[in-house]
């Protein structure tokens, strides 16, 4: 976990996926269980998280508790779901879901790098008044249903619905998915909790071992270049899907 922190920290990704498949390949955990354990340790690391963007001012609230609390209900209820699929399925099912992140997070690459940065588009959200309460509860319940049936953090799909749906900035939409993350992971970990599937132990040395080792791997971030930053970002999730699949 302290190896796996340091590639973490260095792409700057909650990489709950990649500890799916660490869990499972490596130490042989059911996939319940690791599906669970990652999901609880996303809360630890996007807290952390949400009080450095909010200091910095990359957060707005009050769509990011909207977006979260109806994440939290999506994963609360998906949760359970995930008991019904068999471990083999389920299995499959995740490591298709972290390529689908891969190629989420390829996307918003491309559409960040076309979108015009006018002073209007670094406004935290464009969309006001009924679409804001349609937009935002369909944002947050079908990512965080996402997140508390496969266990991934489903960062790229949060922060595409807030750009694409919402219409805030890539500023904008990185700090407050931090925000956003927190009531999923907390609700889908205790979801997986109330049907035995949170090893609390093994909790405890995932969430010591990958914060260390991402405080220390985030130095290098600004030491590398960029173009071999986004391809390691797009690559790790990937990456854990293909150690899942095969």
């Amino acid at each position: 976990m302290l190896a796996l922190g340091l590639l973490l920290g260095f792409v700057g990704a909650g990489g709950s996926g990649f500890i799916i498949s660490i869990l499972t390949v490596v130490f042989g955990y059911p996939i319940h269980t690791a599906l669970g354990t990652a999901l609880a340790a996303m809360f630890f690391s996007s807290f952390s998280g949400s009080i450095s963007h909010y200091r910095e001012g990359n957060m707005k609230l009050r769509p990011g508790v909207v977006v979260g609390l109806t994440g939290a209900a999506g994963a609360w209820i998906s949760s359970g779901w995930s008991s019904l699929i068999p471990e083999d399925r389920l299995g499959y099912l995740t490591s298709g879901m972290l390529f689908a992140s891969g190629f989420a997070l390829w996307f918003r690459m491309a559409y960040v790098s076309r979108r015009p940065q006018t002073p209007e588009s670094m406004n935290a959200s464009s969309v006001k008044g009924w679409r804001f309460w349609v937009n935002a509860p369909l944002v947050g319940f079908l990512t965080g249903a996402l997140s508390g049936l496969f266990g991934i953090g489903s960062t790229p799909f949060i922060q595409l619905g807030l750009m694409l749906l919402l219409g805030m900035s890539m500023r904008y939409a990185a700090g407050t998915t931090m925000l956003v993350i927190m009531p999923i992971a907390l609700a889908g970990g205790a979801g997986y909790f109330t049907i035995g599937y949170l090893d609390v132990h093994l909790l405890a040395a995932v969430v010591i071992g990958t914060m260390t080792g991402a405080y220390i791997g985030a130095k290098f971030t600004k030491r590398v270049p960029a173009a071999w930053l986004k391809t390691c970002m797009v690559l790790t999730p990937m990456l854990g899907g293909a150690i899942l699949l095969l």
